[in-house]
Order: C-alpha cells, then structure tokens, then sequence
C-alpha cells in the first residue's frame, strides 16, 4: 500500500506541474496549444484528486485505503478524458465558426441562396 500512495502522490505532483507549465504558456493560435491549455483546470482537478487518494491510502486501514486510492485514480482519469474532450469540442466549434464566418460574403442571404 505504501508504495501505490507514493505513486500516487507523485502523479499528483507530475499531473500539478504538467498544469503550472501549461498555465504559463503564452497564447497560442494552435489548436492543440488551446485545448492543453484549456484543460489546465481538470489537471489540477486530477492533482487534487490523487493527492487525496495518496494521503488516504496512507492514514486509512487497508481495505479502505486500496478503494480510495482506485476510486480517487479512476475519478482523476475520467476528469481528465472529459476535460480534454470537451475542450477538444469547444475548440473545433469555435474554429468552425471563424471559418465560417470569414466565409460569408456579409449577407445571410449569400449562403441562402447558394445552398437552394
């Protein structure tokens, strides 16, 4: 068990800096760029939630220590997943919409009448 909370807490660490770093990154016009940093605070999100299952899997009996520490790895894992999804999404929309915006001839009625 000693082991696992000590993996465990340096995921936390390694998932915090991972973070920090993109945090402090500048603006980027990459599309991959904004999706790392957008998902800045599920990372934390995850840190926070591994700490805890690191900490718990220390003081806990070990039965309670072994299901907090999957439960606190498989909630950290899934925050993440959904956060890069759905920035993922939110940052292809907005490409999307630029794309079509600077595509319009600056009238609805150009691309209405273009679809009939």
């Amino acid at each position: 068990m000693l082991i696992a909370a000590v993996l465990c807490l340096c995921a936390a660490v390694a998932t915090a800096a991972m973070g920090l770093w993109s945090a402090t990154r500048p603006h980027a016009v990459d599309q991959v760029a904004q999706v790392l940093r957008a998902v800045v605070p599920t990372q934390f999100a995850a840190a926070v939630m591994l700490a805890a299952g690191g900490v718990v899997a220390l003081a806990a009996p070990p039965h309670a220590g072994v299901l907090a520490l999957v439960a606190c790895v498989v909630g950290a894992v899934g925050t993440v997943a959904a956060g890069c999804y759905q920035s993922a999404k939110a940052v292809a929309r907005r490409e999307a919409m630029q794309k079509s915006e600077s595509s319009c001839a600056g009238s609805c009625a150009a691309c209405t009448l273009s679809c009939s």
